[in-house]
């Protein structure tokens, strides 16, 4: 419990200063209208936000900072924000078929795709089942597995409830975006029910991905460090980079640095990702 008091109390005194003069809409895909804003241009990446969020929660101050040189497309997931739910399972794999119909509603053949959280996990079901539609991934501070958690991390989402969110962020905005305002307390229960029994990726599907994948964690997010290792070796880490060829995928662990707190460190995090997104493959 102590870990979700602090992630409200935390997200509850985030800035939300909102970004100036984007494109939205709603593009229907699979039976859900799914809120979107594009930002910027050039080539374009999607922002997956994570469980409970908005892009005004989750992206402050990143899409400017992307925007400066990429078209950053920002969504918002079945049940999130401006998207509202509807009566299909709200799972990693029913997001990630939703954004792939999204990019083809835009026309955008291939994207990059930066995920946090749930939106992390999103990315990689993206990867998996729509691999020509992924050019190269960034999983911010998620699993591939729900055993990937460490275990206060687990039990304090298994006992998650409205109540607990009250005065937060997270419930402020889904007041405020939501066009069902009256059903948070169900699409809190829902959430926390998918969240129990949802699909795992195999370490052979994670494996076979071709996308490269740049995997950002903070040494206290909730992650555990082995499953943190596990990830980045099957996207061919754990190499002598100066003996032979590294891997295109890449590892990023910040010191001091929680599952909340990585959010704010978007001045040391948005380079690397630039940096990674810009990299051209190795011969």
């Amino acid at each position: 419990m102590r870990i979700t008091a602090f992630l409200v109390m935390t997200m509850a005194i985030t800035d939300l200063s909102a970004q100036q003069g984007p494109t939205t809409g709603y593009a229907p895909v699979n039976g859900l209208n799914m809120y979107y804003e594009v930002h910027g241009s050039g080539e374009p990446v999607v922002l997956l936000h994570g469980a409970f969020m908005t892009i005004t929660s989750n992206w402050n101050g990143w899409i400017s900072e992307l925007a400066r040189t990429r078209q950053v497309i920002a969504v918002e997931m079945q049940g999130h924000g401006r998207a509202a739910d509807i009566p299909r399972a709200l799972s990693r794999e029913n997001n990630a078929d939703d954004v792939a119909a999204l990019l083809k509603y835009l026309k955008i053949p291939r994207a990059d795709i930066i995920g946090y959280s749930m939106g992390g996990g999103v990315a990689m079901q993206l990867a998996v089942r729509h691999p020509d539609q992924v050019r190269r991934v960034v999983v911010i501070s998620s699993t591939f597995r729900r055993d990937g958690m460490v275990q206060e991390g687990a039990d304090a989402l298994a006992t998650l409830t409205a109540e607990l969110f009250k005065g937060s962020i997270i419930e402020t905005e889904y007041l405020r975006l939501s066009p069902t305002p009256d059903q948070f307390s169900t699409f809190v229960d829902r959430m926390v029910a998918a969240d129990s029994k949802g699909n795992d990726l195999s370490a052979d599907q994670l494996q076979a991905t071709t996308a490269p994948m740049f995997f950002i964690h903070g040494d206290a997010d909730g992650i555990r460090l082995d499953h943190v290792a596990e990830m980045f070796r099957l996207k061919g880490g754990e190499t002598h980079g100066d003996m032979g060829p590294r891997s295109a995928s890449r590892l990023a662990i910040l010191p001091n640095t929680t599952h909340v707190t990585l959010m704010e460190r978007s001045s040391t995090i948005v380079p690397m990702v630039n940096d990674f997104l810009d990299a051209t493959p190795q011969p």
